[in-house]
């Protein structure tokens, strides 16, 4: 196993424990700023999974390629990122 492995799977195994507990938090909330930062926590997740499938050769790389690159390697890394950024436009939006 090599030095790349384990790390992804440590963050899986620390993202899968933010994602459960993030789930929580949606389910006890309504708030639509908690929940864009869930559904960013949840595409973090799924970022690092296909990393993983990815890594072990199970998922296909070369399903959509932009610019030399596949797609998903570009959408999955910006996606969580896009949903918190939603999220705290949102909470400056409504403290006002």
């Amino acid at each position: 196993m090599s030095a790349a492995t384990v790390i992804l799977a440590t963050r899986l195994f620390f993202v899968a424990l933010a994602t459960f507990l993030a789930i929580v938090v949606w389910s006890k909330t309504r708030d639509a700023a908690w929940m864009l930062i869930v559904v960013g926590i949840v595409a973090g997740y799924a970022d690092i999974l296909y990393s993983l499938l990815a890594e072990f050769g199970l998922a296909p790389e070369q399903s959509g390629i932009l610019g030399g690159v596949p797609v998903l390697a570009l959408i999955f890394p910006v996606l969580p990122w896009i949903f918190f950024s939603i999220a705290f436009a949102v909470m400056i939006r409504k403290r006002r």
